[in-house]
């Protein structure tokens, strides 16, 4: 199955619905990604809003263009 990603929280996965918010809206049209280990002490995840652990999409497009 390929990746996509969440257009709500920008949680990367495979599968039906996102694991994290549950919503079905993708794409598949991303660029980059970031790991999150630990919410806390991540000045990343802070920055994102990110406040699960996961993988997740640095930049997500409704448009397969960028």
């Amino acid at each position: 199955m390929k990746e996509k990603a969440c257009l709500n929280c920008k949680m990367i996965y495979e599968g039906a619905k996102c694991p994290n918010c549950g919503e079905s809206v993708t794409t598949d049209a991303f660029k980059g990604k970031v790991y999150i280990f630990n919410t806390t002490d991540s000045e990343v995840a802070k920055n994102m809003k990110l406040d699960k652990t996961g993988q997740f999409a640095i930049k997500v497009k409704w448009n397969t263009k960028f």
